[in-house]
């Protein structure tokens, strides 16, 4: 491009604000203008005339300008960003049932336990605030890094086993870093792998493999289930064909059942014992059911408006039975409209994804979305007894550090490819004649 593009390109430039839309705008602007550039000089201009007459063609170089700007502005999600603000807010509530035999219980301390809620809050938020200025499309490049990341986190939590949580943690200083914690990087990574047309499925399940054996050996079986879910989720959404992907989904159920029947005979026999007090907790009421119906027993007791002056005894109140002790203390139409509440983030995610057209984007978006269902869908199905009872967080609500940053890291990736979805390919603009 000679100085008079240039000039041209650097008069729309100083028309934007924004230093990704200058950029991007730059590129394509680029783009049509060597276009018809090149249409002139098939006509027989020269060089220099046809360039000319390729500018003269896109009209003012500060209209222009002034209309990208307003049409390439970074646009913030304020309806998205009024959730995480409610749910990290809504995330105190619990400190309300928390009475002082409980704090003594379980070896906590009241004023810091709501210390460390609001710093775990504020990371949240900062957290989801900087991963929204991150250019997102730049991320996709470095799919072997994270996915490398997550598995070197992975290979190090392989020796260091905590007999008293009954998984693999990595303590840094004040950070307890569990398999969980890695599921930015792998959500980040998987991506990548699906938007990458080189990659085969034979190669991608050999990914897979490799990075769920790393999972399996760090005894976190809920870790286990929330990637299992966000990978296969990615997948459903892939680029590969819906025969492929029928098939793949009957060779998974397929080999469930068989792994089912082969496993089955070789149960030890308090794992038999657990599988069944889940199908039928009255029969193991004194061992293995008593959690099951414990919790069934408060939701019960809950009532339309709660039992805000009566005392319960719901182990973990603060964590895995949030929702339980929710719905126990501020009654059924509190935890309908929490849930209703959670449940918005699902239909905002899905929302945004249908008018994302870029690849990639649009892959994290359908990841995010899994990746965060899974945890909702789990935490409160097992209040009902729908599924086993885990260690999964409800998000933003329970206590602790990793659940608030790995769900505001879903947020700000939402965040930021909400913020980016208008900056779209111009190469159907057409010219002035």
């Amino acid at each position: 491009m000679h100085k008079r593009g240039q000039s041209f390109l650097g008069e729309v430039r100083d028309q934007i604000r924004s230093k990704e839309a200058k950029d991007f705008v730059s590129a394509e602007l680029n783009h049509h203008l060597k276009a018809a550039k090149n249409k002139w000089i098939e006509k027989g201009m020269d060089e220099t005339e046809a360039e000319e007459k390729a500018v003269v063609q896109m009209g003012s170089p500060i209209t222009l300008g002034q209309k990208l700007n307003k049409l390439h502005r970074p646009k913030v999600d304020w309806l998205t960003v009024m959730l995480l603000v409610t749910t990290l807010g809504l995330g105190f509530l619990p400190i309300l049932f928390m009475d002082a035999d409980y704090y003594l219980q379980y070896n906590m301390d009241a004023s810091s336990f709501s210390v460390q809620k609001v710093v775990f809050s504020l990371l949240g938020a900062v957290l989801a605030f900087c991963v929204m200025l991150v250019n997102y499309r730049r991320l996709e490049s470095f799919g072997w890094l994270f996915y490398s990341i997550g598995v070197l986190i992975l290979v190090l939590l392989q020796n260091s086993f905590d007999m008293i949580n009954g998984v693999s943690i990595l303590v840094i200083g004040p950070f307890t870093i569990n398999s969980l914690s890695v599921m930015p990087f792998f959500l980040l990574a998987w991506a990548s792998f699906f938007n990458h047309k080189k990659l085969k499925l034979w190669h991608l399940s050999l990914l897979f493999v490799c990075s769920f054996w790393l999972f399996v050996n760090t005894v976190n079986l809920p870790a286990i289930y929330i990637y299992t879910f966000m990978v296969f989720g990615l997948f459903l959404c892939s680029r590969f064909s819906r025969k492929i992907k029928w098939m793949i989904t009957g060779g998974i159920m397929g080999s469930l059942l068989l792994l089912g029947f082969i496993v089955w005979p070789s149960l030890e026999m308090y794992q038999l014992v657990r599988l069944l007090a889940f199908v039928n907790p009255e029969q193991y009421a004194e061992g293995e059911g008593y959690m099951m119906l414990l919790l069934q027993d408060h939701i019960s007791k809950a009532g339309w408006f709660g039992n805000a002056l009566n005392s319960g005894t719901i182990p973990n109140v603060h964590t895995d039975f949030v929702f339980v002790g929710f719905t126990y203390y501020f009654g059924w139409l509190a935890a309908c409209a929490l849930f209703i509440v959670l449940a918005l983030f699902i239909v905002r995610i899905i929302m945004i994804a249908r008018n994302i057209h870029e690849p990639f984007g649009k892959l994290l978006l359908n990841g995010a979305v899994a990746l965060y269902t899974v945890q909702l869908v789990s935490n409160v199905g097992m209040t009902f007894g729908l599924v086993p009872i885990t260690t999964i967080s409800l998000p933003f609500i329970s206590y602790g550090l990793i659940p608030i940053v790995l769900n505001a890291f879903i947020v700000g990736v939402v965040l930021s490819v909400y913020r980016r979805k208008d900056l779209t390919s111009m190469r159907t603009f057409q010219p002035q004649q």
